[in-house]
């Protein structure tokens, strides 16, 4: 099994610290606001990931954090007139409902920034005393920059190449415009802990070191995030927590890809800002997962409305091969039906390359349905058995077929109660000889968007 890392810019073999168990962190969400679409994303891939190594046996313990504590959550409690831990509660309980309607499954730790304050002092109070951390006149502390010799060595930066005021914020402060807060001062009436240097409250990128290496350990197998986190949020926590340990932080770097809404970027003085609720008002919640898979997890993905409508129209190719079959594994056909596994298990093998997975499973799915054309009904229940294992480690095709198929009917759409009472006239034409009123029923349906499909079992219908 290969990983490809962001520290080498390569594939490697994956090689766990200790044979058989994977500890994996993942940063997660700052909690002043819902949850959108680019969360969704670093949600679903390490959710997939997570998944897909313990299909293959490995025990991992995955913790993703909760930023409760940061500039903008000050700043928008005090707008809305609340208490930060009513906001922070909050909007915690709505990425929970969020995740949960997503497929996510809950990390098996979910440590919050502001549980570990003792132990991001004793972090900075380490740093300190090894000369990497520094308090200023103002109350705040920070760390030397040029003091951590590999510093940039994970997105390929040289700290002259550096230029202060772009990247970097400029404080007359700082010994040195590159070196970051780790430890910031309150102002009157904010929320604040005691400290060493005052009262004040973290940093940011100081809640990841110290969080991480409290649930994980000083070196772990694999650190995961955003598009946005390399530079400077992952630079700065290797130099932090290598600093601190003298030990190797993390083995493997894995970040996802970015997303773009109608090849732009997604942001909210474009318009094309949405919220993971937003768009599953709209979408069945495993379409939208569908599509935040069906790219490699590195890759841009494009959100779209034909996109979404082609994740739907793939989606539905599975569950209509589904359809109707008890998914029995029969003895003597799993044999047959363990080639798929083997391809499967090659791609995702490969740096978890879905979209070559997922291949996989349309060319079973046509077995399938090659199979139910030959009234082998054993294989094809085999076949469907194999699919929706294989699928379940995608966290795909874990409905009724029926019922994704029939999908949730809109305020505009005709009422699935309704369809089944002209269904029943339909075939009562046809027993009269009345095909001309039973293709209009069919017409008018068909209108409306209702597929009607007949077989020997009677009539079933989807919305097309």
């Amino acid at each position: 099994m290969t990983l490809y890392n962001t520290l080498t810019h390569q594939k490697e073999p994956l090689q766990p610290l200790e044979p058989g168990k994977i500890k994996m962190y993942v940063c997660g969400v700052t909690v002043y606001d819902l949850c959108h679409l680019g969360h969704a994303r670093v949600m679903v891939v390490f959710d997939m990931i997570t998944r897909y190594l313990r299909e293959r046996g490995y025990a991992v313990t995955y913790v993703r954090n909760i930023t409760d504590i940061d500039d903008k959550i000050l700043k928008r409690a005090d707008e809305n007139g609340e208490e930060i831990n009513q906001l922070t509660e909050r909007m915690i309980a709505a990425m929970h409902e969020d995740e949960t309607r997503l497929g996510v499954l809950r990390p098996d730790i979910e440590p919050r920034a502001t549980a570990y304050i003792e132990d991001i002092l004793n972090l900075i109070k380490t740093l300190e005393d090894k000369g990497y951390a520094y308090a200023a006149d103002n109350g705040d502390v920070y760390y030397r920059v040029r003091k951590f010799a590999n510093y940039g060595q994970l997105t390929n930066r040289k700290l002259d190449d550096l230029q202060a005021g772009s990247r970097v914020e400029v404080d007359s402060h700082k010994e040195d415009p590159l070196d970051f807060v780790l430890w910031k001062a309150a102002k009157p009436g904010e929320a604040s802990w005691p400290s060493p240097w005052g009262d004040g409250r973290p940093g940011w990128h100081i809640e990841c070191s110290a969080m991480s290496t409290c649930c994980l350990g000083n070196t772990f197998d694999i650190h995961g995030g955003g598009p946005d986190l390399p530079f400077p949020h992952h630079e700065n926590e290797i130099a932090q927590s290598e600093a601190a340990t003298g030990q190797k932080y993390v083995n493997t770097w894995m970040h996802a890809g970015a997303v773009r809404v109608d090849e732009e970027k997604m942001s909210k003085s474009l318009g094309n800002f949405f919220t993971i609720r937003e768009i599953l008002e709209k979408y069945d919640p495993e379409v939208v997962r569908y599509l935040l898979l069906s790219s490699h997890y590195r890759s841009a993905i494009n959100y779209s409305e034909t996109a979404l409508k082609d994740a739907r129209k793939s989606l539905e190719r599975f569950y209509t091969a589904l359809n109707g079959l008890e998914t029995v594994i029969y003895p003597e056909k799993v044999a047959e039906a363990g080639q798929w596994r083997e391809n499967f298990f090659k791609a995702m093998d490969d740096d978890f390359n879905t979209p070559e997975a997922l291949a996989v499973l349309f060319d079973l799915t046509r077995a399938i349905n090659r199979a139910r054309e030959g009234d082998d009904t054993q294989l094809a229940a085999a076949l469907a058995g194999e699919l929706q294992q294989l699928a379940s480690t995608l966290g795909f095709l874990q409905q009724d077929p029926q019922a994704f198929l029939q999908g949730q009917a809109e305020e505009t759409s005709i009422n699935p109660d309704v369809i089944e009472t002209l269904i029943e006239k339909r075939l009562m034409a046809k027993q009269e000889r009345d095909f001309a009123e039973a293709d209009r029923i069919r017409d008018d349906l068909a209108a409306q968007g209702i597929v009607l499909k007949d077989n020997k079992d009677g009539t079933t219908w989807t919305r097309a």
